[in-house]
């Protein structure tokens, strides 16, 4: 009791204020963390006697891990002094008990500051320069809660209080057990181990059973298939499937996906309209450019211009006047560079890198693939038990395979056939060698094919086909040319040679197991120049026998002209063109060459009449196709 007077006698002066010796008035003050080793008051003025407290030195972290009691001696220059007034003892009560309420509820992160401030006093860690006084350091412990500590990335923002350490275990190795040394006997000199005892036939090991690999994913998925044909339906209208007066002609009911009447004559705006709708917004407002003359080059710049996306084509020079200009009333700014297609893309695919447009080319992604296998969907929609379906294929085999992902879903039993050029039998070779095979030796015609030998083929529209596909064909250039001729005679169209390829097929007489079914036909394209469409048709009609050319020796009498002219009359044949030529050779003296190029009905007017001119001059040369 005696000891706690003076301790209160020695910190509070008279009126019951507190000394601020050492602190300014500017500086937070509370005397529970007040220095010992402070100034004593100014010797001038009157203050109560002083106690002075023995305190050791600083301690080092190994000396203070040693000590476990403090010892402190307090002496007292002035034996009893007087004790202060009483109201001076009643405000070191209430601040007494003030100071008791607050130790014991004050917030649980200044309990665990204090905590971990003694704790690491005790332990050695984090010890700073100063004297120490009542056991612990004379820095004030840091109110911070340690979960917060992460947010503080530097160690001055809490006064050096922070220490980080790492903690590694370190596990020692276990005992390796060596077996037991075996006894050497010595025979003849020599130190030999004794032979080991011949253990029992074990019983083999049964085989655990193995889980079989997981199967890859799947390339193109029927649930990728029903999100294109959700999203293009609003920029693209359903094509008709109508049934084919080409049905009686062949015995079998045939209809018709007339994918040509699209705006840009091509089946490719399904594929195409799904990747410029799934681009991201920022794509869409950079643009897109393509380097190629093909149905897929118009069908991005129709609708690349649809939706409001900068569009750019790149074409050698000299191309056709009438291609570049159906690509600029697409909405395409097109521009000729090169002078082959291979400089052409070079340049594109530099214009994308510089100026963040994105290069389209026809590829096998799935996105794409997915974009075409919609026309599967819709035949299947539009066709009641359908037995079969052809579609066209080569090079550009990804409609065939995307239309194979849908259909082979909904009903296995549909049978999926591709036609491909027999000139250029690409997936045939494939199937055959059991991989993609990139290019043939072969060169087939590329003016005429297009799009079905342009593009490689690619290896995931390949095992999807080799996986899918039923039946692959490949046909003639004569029977893709006369089935171009009866898209002409009986469904009023002209279609080109990727179009007319399925139904080339059945008119080749190639799909005779498909007698009496339901088979619907893609007509995938309607793309040719009028030049090479005149052309494909004179050439048709010769292979079809409408157009016929022969050669007949005339006499050089007056009235030898007219008869022939006569049969032909009387045979309701049509005269195209007649050269007349005179032989100065002395075994024809007065003969005369004549050559006519005529029109029949069909294959039966044109059997009949060179049957009567054979009648009538037997020097009648049918001259060959």
């Amino acid at each position: 009791m005696n000891f706690a007077a003076q301790f209160f006698y020695y910190t509070y002066q008279s009126d019951g204020t507190p000394w601020t010796a050492g602190v300014s008035e500017s500086e937070e003050y509370d005397p529970f963390w007040q220095r010992w080793d402070t100034a004593p008051p100014d010797p001038t003025e009157q203050h109560p006697p002083q106690c002075v407290l023995d305190t050791p030195a600083p301690l080092s972290p190994g000396v203070v891990d040693s000590v476990t009691h403090p010892q402190e001696s307090l002496q007292c220059l002035v034996p009893n002094p007087p004790l202060p007034a009483f109201h001076s003892l009643v405000g070191l009560l209430l601040r007494l008990a003030l100071s008791f309420i607050l130790l014991f509820f004050c917030s649980e992160e200044q309990r665990i500051g204090g905590e971990r401030k003694n704790s690491a006093l005790l332990d050695g860690w984090g010890l700073k320069d100063g004297s120490v006084a009542n056991g612990c350091l004379a820095h004030r412990a840091t109110p911070i809660h340690p979960e917060r500590l992460k947010d503080f990335g530097e160690e001055e923002y809490l006064d050096g209080d922070v220490r980080t350490w790492e903690a590694k275990v370190v596990v020692q190795p276990e005992p390796q057990l060596t077996s037991t040394p075996k006894h050497a006997i010595k025979r003849g000199g020599e130190m030999r181990a004794p032979p080991e005892p011949e253990a029992p036939p074990e019983a083999p090991p049964e085989t655990p059973h193995e889980t079989p690999p997981e199967a890859p994913p799947e390339h193109l998925r029927f649930e990728d298939i029903s999100a294109a044909a959700f999203k293009i339906q609003s920029g693209l209208q359903k094509s008709p499937c109508t049934y084919s007066r080409l049905s009686k002609h062949y015995g079998m009911e045939i209809f018709l996906k007339k994918e040509h009447l699209h705006y840009t004559g091509s089946v490719k705006e399904r594929g195409v309209l799904y990747i410029l709708t799934s681009l991201k917004q920022e794509q869409q407002r950079k643009g897109v450019i393509v380097a190629t003359d093909n149905n897929f080059s118009m069908a991005v710049s129709h609708h690349a211009a649809d939706l409001r996306i900068p569009v750019f084509v790149i074409i050698p020079v000299g191309g056709s006047p009438a291609r570049l200009r159906m690509y600029r009333d697409y909405g395409a700014m097109v521009i000729s560079y090169g002078s082959t297609p291979h400089h052409s893309q070079n340049h594109a695919r530099h214009l994308a890198k510089e100026n963040d447009y994105l290069y389209l080319e026809e590829d096998d992604s799935a996105v794409y693939m997915a974009g075409l296998g919609t026309v599967g969907m819709e035949i299947y929609e539009q066709i009641p038990r359908l037995d079969a379906v052809i579609l066209p294929t080569g090079g550009n085999c990804r409609l065939l395979a995307g239309a194979a992902a849908a259909l082979k879903h909904i009903d296995p039993h549909i049978s999926v056939i591709g036609v491909e050029p027999e000139d250029y039998p690409i997936l045939l070779r494939s199937l055959k060698n059991d991989y993609p095979v990139k290019e043939l030796y072969n060169s087939p015609n590329t003016k005429l094919y297009g799009d079905l030998v342009d593009p490689p083929l690619g290896g995931h529209a390949f095992q999807l086909a080799k996986k899918l596909v039923d039946k692959v064909i490949s046909v003639r250039e004569e029977d893709t040319l006369v089935a171009m001729l009866r898209f002409q005679e009986y469904e009023r169209s002209t279609v080109d040679a990727e179009g007319a390829i399925g139904l080339a097929a059945i008119s080749a007489g190639k799909l005779p197991e498909l007698k009496g079914k339901r088979v619907s036909v893609v007509v995938s394209s309607a793309n040719m120049e009028l030049g090479l469409v005149r052309q494909c048709v004179e050439r048709a009609l010769v292979l079809d026998d409408q157009v016929v050319r022969f050669m007949v020796e005339l006499g050089d009498l007056p009235g030898d002209m007219a008869k022939l002219l006569e049969i032909l009359a009387r045979e309701d044949i049509r005269l195209h063109s007649v050269s007349h030529r005179r032989h100065s050779d002395r075994f024809h003296l007065f003969k005369a060459q004549v050559e006519c190029v005529v029109e029949t009905w069909d294959k039966a007017q044109s059997s009949q009449l060179r049957n009567t001119l054979s009648e009538h001059y037997p020097s009648l040369c049918w001259l060959d196709r």
